[in-house]
């Protein structure tokens, strides 16, 4: 048979456009993870850089119509901030008008009452899922976990993930630290085959406040929770936030809720159903899978909204938990080794917990894996019951906007100079209005702001400011059953605002406030040549890197500005005597982890040692000599015990079963009349709330020395009714009329001795401006 002459030709322009169609398909075919990060995700021994995290996810924009990264801003060391959306290509063409009806259902306010108006909205919307990655670095899964679950649901053809795609709208943050990714792989690397390999880093993985950025969603004090919040949760309000995390290696493999008891009083029951039947569907489904150690409502609580924004704003939060290694090291459990947490034993399969694991090894791969699994099985339910999450995502606001039981609105009314609670309330999307003076009974509002019941977010506004106290938990042995993390969150306390919550019966004219105040402006004070000093040793503590952040943001009458050219410095504790330093802070850290640092077997030469022999000594001549010592919380014990000084601290042997305070709101009063006191002006409390954690409580002792001499400048009350303001206190009777803030002159020197935490989280505003006058009054 003969071709025609120009058949060469011809079959050459076929073989052309035959390789372009196969170099288009690879060109635009989704990367996998690997591509990018140089390994693929769960591999042992390798974590990526933030960059490298970046830059999947670009790309992975560049090649899928099912992906969009956005970034919406720098964190707190400037690195990029952003989230990438995942969901159909018609979703994403169509996002504004989803978001407009996800907003309407949000708050019902902006739609008809009727329920057709509101049926045909469900019908037409998607389920909204935030899924939130590394907020804490050394959890490295988290963040690797989250290029292979986008990754899959841009690649794949499954009908499943179609499913997914086509009824929900997915927000991915990779990370919510992406500082800490770096600041933990650079560790990891740098210590991978020696035997230091898989330890934390001698430093805090976020600058300022390391581990409890996860306690940071009502007081927003943190620029990656702030833009979270504004520019994710305001924006996209999702029904469902899956918060991936790790938890230790020696119990359960896996954890999602239910919770455990208690549930904070605020929460819509729609709320506690939701991610009660959430999370027992991912833990069946994931038992079906063969996964094993699979727990539900064991450890972890639903307490606090420090943790919880969404569950007063209608979504749901899933928290997972899985099992850790050594960072991306792979390790080995013996079965013997397991141990039990709150609510399981890791080595008995109970009606919340099952089946049992083995024990055995434990790999970076295996952590990928479980929290890959389990996200798949969370975005299947939230796509195939989309019209159940959506309709009770509505009855949440519904209800939220409608009246009382006795026909009228509740309003919270919170008094004038609350700037803090107000400025958080606001930027959590609840309305406020500030409205003129009035009389209310025997009381008197000057320029009150108010918060009325009729709106969605009212719930949020209630929790940070409803002064709750915590059930008084005790076990069959007569233990207090400890909270998962504290027992207190009333921001109105911990800012100075005065909080009363009144029904609006129309009697009360209440005229809303036109036109802007005028406020009188506060002068900066002049730079002063004199310097203060932060302990920051080796050991990194949470405490030290949130008081650094409260001098920052609010030290400026003692111009605390930190660097060559600031007013303050991070000094460490042999660097103390020859500072000149004017004053030196010692945050909160137990006194034997100060005395004894890091070991040799668990850091590098550099790191071992901590704050013993000559530099006590040399701390001691420094404050005899003229200088001043202040002391947060525990580190009062180092003070007591290193320095001799004449104070006791009488709780510091107490059994649990007698005296417990997890983390409380106390009210502390104040001898104005001692002459030793000069910290606190007319325009503060004279019974502050102030945060008791792990706190001393101080007793006088007879001094040894003729220029030692301690003064209780703050007690707490004597009558135990008038001592616990929010949280729970247990033996609080133990403390009545005993020493909460002391003075020790100490030769020409001073020492104070703080019993609570007056800068703690950033949040405990009201003993700001005690800290503050400690560090920088004159005597």
């Amino acid at each position: 048979m003969s071709f025609p002459a120009d058949r060469p030709k011809g079959l050459s322009r076929y073989c052309f456009l035959l390789c372009l169609l196969v170099f288009a398909q690879f060109a635009w075919a989704q990367p996998k993870p690997e591509s990018v990060l140089g390994f693929k995700p769960g591999e042992d021994y390798k974590l990526a850089h933030w960059s490298s995290i970046v830059s999947y996810f670009k790309k992975l924009d560049a090649a899928s119509s099912k992906v969009t990264f956005k970034e919406i801003g720098k964190t707190t060391l400037g690195k990029p901030f952003g989230y990438a959306l995942i969901s159909s290509p018609a979703n994403l063409k169509n996002l504004a008008k989803f978001v407009d009806i996800n907003n309407k259902l949000a708050d019902p306010r902006l739609i008809s009452r009727s329920d057709e108006r509101a049926k045909k909205l469900i019908a037409q919307g998607k389920t909204f899922v935030l899924i939130t990655h590394g907020i804490h670095s050394t959890e490295v899964g988290s963040t690797l976990s989250s290029t292979e679950i986008a990754y899959r649901l841009a690649s794949s053809k499954d009908p499943r993930i179609a499913n997914i795609l086509s009824n929900t709208i997915i927000i991915m943050v990779p990370s919510l630290n992406p500082d800490g990714v770096d600041i933990v792989k650079d560790w990891y690397d740098k210590t991978l085959g020696t035997k230091f390999e898989g330890t934390s880093p001698p430093e805090l993985y976020h600058k300022y406040v390391g581990h409890d950025n996860n306690r940071d969603w009502y007081a927003f004090t943190q620029i990656e929770t702030q833009l979270t919040v504004k520019y994710i949760h305001n924006v996209y309000h999702p029904q469902i936030v899956h918060d991936i995390h790790q938890q230790g290696p020696v119990s359960a493999r896996y954890f999602v809720p239910p919770y455990l008891n208690p549930v904070e009083p605020n929460v819509p029951k729609e709320i506690i159903e939701g991610y009660t039947e959430l999370g027992n569907h991912i833990a069946q489904k994931m038992r079906g899978d063969g996964k094993k150690g699979i727990t539900t409502d064991s450890t972890y609580d639903a307490w606090t909204p420090a943790r919880a924004y969404s569950h007063y704003h209608g979504g749901v939060r899933i928290l997972s938990e899985t099992a850790s290694a050594r960072i991306a090291s792979p390790i080995e459990v013996k079965f013997e080794d397991l141990r039990g947490s709150l609510g399981i034993d890791a080595k008995k399969e109970s009606a919340n917990f099952s089946p049992v694991w083995e024990g055995g090894k434990w790999t970076i791969g295996d952590i990928v894996d479980y929290m890959t699994t389990g996200a798949f099985h969370l975005l299947d339910h939230a796509a195939t019951h989309r019209e159940e999450w959506l309709t009770r995502f509505f009855k949440i606001g519904f209800d939220a906007t409608g009246k009382t039981s006795t026909g009228d609105d509740k309003v919270l009314v919170i008094s004038q100079n609350s700037y803090s609670l107000v400025n958080v309330l606001n930027k959590a999307g609840v309305d406020t209005e500030l409205v003129e003076s009035f009389a209310y009974k025997n009381d008197y509002f000057i320029l009150p702001t108010l918060v009325r019941s009729g709106q969605p977010y009212y719930s949020f506004a209630k929790a940070l400011t409803d002064q709750t106290k915590y059930p008084n938990l005790i076990d069959e042995k007569g233990e207090p059953i400890p909270p998962y993390d504290v027992t207190a969150h009333d921001f109105g306390l911990l800012s100075g605002a005065r909080v009363m919550e009144i029904a609006d019966d129309g009697k009360i004219k209440f005229k809303k406030v036109t036109g802007q105040l005028v406020t009188q402006a506060i002068e900066k004070p002049e730079a002063s040549s004199l310097r203060y000093g932060l302990l920051a040793t080796h050991t990194p503590s949470m405490d030290e890197g949130w008081t650094r952040w409260v001098t920052e943001n609010y030290g400026d009458f003692l111009n605390f500005n930190y660097g060559v050219n600031g007013n303050a410095v991070s000094v460490a504790p042999d660097a103390i005597a020859d500072s000149k330093l004017k004053a030196v802070v010692f945050p909160d850290q137990g006194a034997e982890e100060l005395v004894r640092g890091y070991s040799k077997d668990s850091m590098p030469d550099e790191y071992v040692g901590g704050f013993d022999g000559e530099k006590v000594e040399k701390l001691k001549k420094y404050v005899r000599d003229g200088g001043r010592l202040v002391f947060l919380n525990r580190s009062s014990d180092f003070a007591i015990e290193q320095l001799g000084l004449p104070v006791e601290n009488i709780a510091k042997n107490w059994n649990r079963r007698e005296f417990y305070i997890p983390g409380s709101i106390l009210k502390m009063e104040i001898d104005y009349e001692n002459p030793e006191f000069g910290m606190i002006n007319g325009e503060h409390p004279s019974t502050p709330p102030v945060w008791f954690e792990r706190s001393p409580v101080f007793a006088l002792k007879n001094s040894t020395s003729d220029d030692v001499k301690a003064t209780i400048i703050g007690t707490y009350p004597r009558s135990k009714d008038k001592l616990l303001l929010a949280g729970w206190a247990l033996g609080g009777e133990r403390i009545a009329g005993k020493g909460a803030l002391v003075f020790v002159r100490y030769g020409k020197g001073l020492i104070v001795l703080f019993g609570f935490r007056p800068q703690y989280r950033g949040q405990s505003r009201v003993t700001f401006p005690m800290f503050f006058n400690a560090i920088g009054m004159d005597f």
